[in-house]
Order: structure tokens, then sequence, then C-alpha cells
């Protein structure tokens, strides 16, 4: 890699850093239901992944993971009602279920859309197929995790399930198309300006 290179892969990290900083920290990036929140967050971890490969993508879902950390303790806006009680009962649990999902969205992505390109499938194909499949791990892992941690911690589980399920089912669907819709045309238009 040439130091020309390096620059551009380090100043599109920092770009989608505070890409993730800005829409975590803010109203921007997530969106409340009152009981759980759906994110876009996943989505420049997601497109960094695509766009700067594994390495980058990991320090995308770090930087993601650390602000859903901070989120979950109310910083600087208050944290969903279900994350809020189980923080009252374990904030080790919100601390892995906030961090782990988030560290795994690089790495699914990435290895999908290896996987996919391996197989012969076109860009246009292989990348919003990765995309949702960044999307559902973050969703799936998140609230499985919630709903472990809440059977581990004793809390109600059966009167957040349908909470979960429907979040998970309707939410997790819209982040998904959205995901897919967003990625394919950023991250083909970031590969043609890198190449120049």
């Amino acid at each position: 890699m040439t130091a020309k290179q390096a620059t551009r892969q380090l100043t599109l990290t920092a770009m989608f850093i505070a890409l993730v900083v800005l829409l975590g920290l803010t109203p921007l990036g997530l969106i409340p239901l009152g009981f759980i929140n759906v994110t876009i967050l996943h989505i420049p971890v997601i497109i960094g992944t695509l766009a700067l490969g594994l390495k980058g993508g990991v320090v995308l879902g770090l930087a993601f993971g650390i602000v859903s950390t901070l989120r979950a303790f109310g910083i600087p806006l208050p944290a969903s009602v279900l994350v809020s009680n189980l923080i009252a009962e374990s904030p080790l649990l919100v601390v892995v279920m906030s961090m782990f999902p988030r560290l795994m969205v690089p790495l699914v992505t990435y290895g999908v859309h290896r996987l996919m390109a391996g197989r012969g499938a076109r860009r246009y194909v292989a990348l919003p197929v990765a995309a949702v499949a960044g999307t559902l791990t973050n969703t799936i892992l998140y609230l499985g995790l919630m709903l472990l941690f809440y059977a581990l911690t004793a809390l109600d589980v059966a009167a957040v399930l349908g909470l979960i399920a429907g979040t998970g089912a309707i939410g997790g669907g819209a982040e998904s198309v959205v995901a897919a819709l967003v990625t394919t045309p950023v991250v083909l238009a970031l590969e043609k300006i890198q190449k120049k």
C-alpha cells in the first residue's frame, strides 16, 4: 500500500468513525420507539467494512460498540426502557450486549461478501446481501442477548418477549432494507473514488 492509499484509508476510517459518533450520540442514529431503539448506526460500519476491508471494519465496529455502550448508560440521551431495566440488574451484561453484536457486524459482513464474491456473484448482488447479513447479525445478536440476559438476571422474560420479537421483526426488517439500499451505491461510489 502506497503512502497515498494509506492516507486515504486513514481519512475514510476517521470519517466513518465521526459518522458513527455523530449518529450515535445524537437523535439522528437511533430512532426511539419507547421500549427500544431502532438504529441506523450499523450502516457506516457495513459500508466501511466493504470499502476499507476487515481491519477498518473492526475499528468501526468497536466505535459502534463504544457509542452503543454510552447510549445504554444514558450518555447523552436516555436509554430505552428495556436496557434501563437490565442495567439496574447487571451493568456488565449491558456492556457485553452493547459491544459483542457490534464487533460481529464487520466480521459477518466481510465474510458473506467474500463468500459471495468467491462464488462469482456480481457486485450489485454481493453488496446488498452482505449489508443485510451484517444488519441481521446486529439485530439478532443484540436482541437475542437482551432476551438471554433478561432470563439470566431473573427479569420477566414473558413480559418483554413480544416487544423484543416485534422489534426484531419490524425494526430488523426495516434496518435491513435501508442498509441494502444505501450500502450498494455508496460502496460502488467509494470504489470509483479510490481508483482515481
